[in-house]
């Protein structure tokens, strides 16, 4: 069973200019809880949610979706907004946000993975609870810890006051997912590879780069792997990275290698196999691209886009196509979209 900490919150969408906001059902790490409840995975989503109708329309879209949602009991809580303004399909966010969780328990005894990042690891006095989960359950050793920081600029202040929470949380973690934007905001002087690589050395076993158009860069001790990106007919990137965060997960579980006992095998996963993860993501977060708002495939789409490319790819490789690459299309990650 996966458990995933962090807010949950709507998303009012709505083009440049316009004057019509769309609501949505969103946040980071519910956009993760429902793509992996989609794929077929068991979920819980421990968040905040208030008492209100925003918070039962989120709660009713992510139970619909097979999340088992746990948030609070505290009825003066008011749902949270993101504000998302698109331009080209591109997002970028405004917050209206409050995120104030109970002390967490230690994980129920079948829980296999934790994942957690965004605004409930950044923003107080929320984020001390979650931190202090991750520390309790890293020093239990039982499950795959996974940190997506998801930098949000306008609510972290300065990339030098953001910095040592971010890289404190990384050494945390065994998994961490980071977009190339994140880290140019971070570390504007350096390149994200060498960044992945430091990361790396603080103490998870996989570290990925989303590069958008550019692709994807993923290193363990042994394995440094760059995949192109997937074609997308692309309508927004609400919730693209979050997407490629659910099927990466997803794609190690299906591999055996999500589990504290299965954290040495994750850090040893041959170059084969993560490529497969990592493309399978790919195509996860790019069918979330091809419809409006956080939307992430269900399974049943996810392999009946995987037939379809591979049906492609065979019929394309008598033409000097690279055997099951993708060419470079349209970037899933840029503007804040996630």
């Amino acid at each position: 069973m996966f458990v995933v900490v962090g807010e949950a919150l709507v998303d009012l969408v709505g083009q440049r200019g316009s004057r019509t906001l769309v609501a949505h059902p969103g946040g980071s790490p519910a956009n993760v809880a429902l793509g992996l409840a989609r794929l077929g995975d068991e979920v819980t989503l421990m968040t905040r949610l208030g008492r209100d109708a925003l918070g039962e329309m989120v709660a009713a879209h992510l139970r619909a979706g097979g999340v088992h949602v746990e948030s609070g009991t505290d009825r003066s809580t008011s749902t949270s907004l993101a504000i998302a303004t698109l331009a080209a399909g591109i997002a970028t966010y405004d917050f209206r946000i409050e995120w104030d969780i109970d002390a967490l328990e230690p994980l129920p005894i079948e829980t296999r993975c934790l994942h957690t990042g965004s605004l409930a690891t950044a923003l107080t006095p929320g984020s001390r609870n979650v931190e202090d989960l991750m520390e309790r359950e890293q020093r239990r050793g039982r499950v795959t810890i996974s940190y997506d920081p998801n930098v949000r600029p306008a609510l972290l202040g300065s990339p030098h006051h953001a910095r040592p929470g971010i890289e404190r949380l990384v050494g945390l973690s065994d998994v961490v997912k980071v977009s190339d934007e994140d880290l140019l905001w971070l570390y504007p002087d350096r390149r994200d590879e060498d960044v992945a690589r430091e990361w790396l050395g603080r103490g998870p076993a996989l570290v990925v780069v989303t590069r958008g158009g550019r692709g994807v860069h993923a290193v363990t001790a042994n394995v440094e792997l760059r995949r192109p990106a997937q074609p997308i007919d692309l309508v927004d990137t609400v919730g693209a990275g979050d997407s490629f965060t659910s099927g990466l997960l997803d794609g190690l579980r299906r591999a055996d290698l999500i589990g504290g006992s299965r954290r040495a095998a994750l850090a040893a996963v041959d170059e084969s196999t993560l490529a497969s993860v990592v493309d399978a993501a790919a195509l996860v977060a790019a069918i979330t691209c091809s419809r409006p708002g956080a939307d992430p495939p269900t399974r049943t789409e996810v392999d009946a886009a995987a037939d379809t490319a591979r049906s492609s790819t065979t019929a394309t490789a008598p033409l000097g196509g690279s055997r099951g690459i993708a060419p470079p299309g349209p970037e899933l990650e840029q503007g804040r979209q996630r």
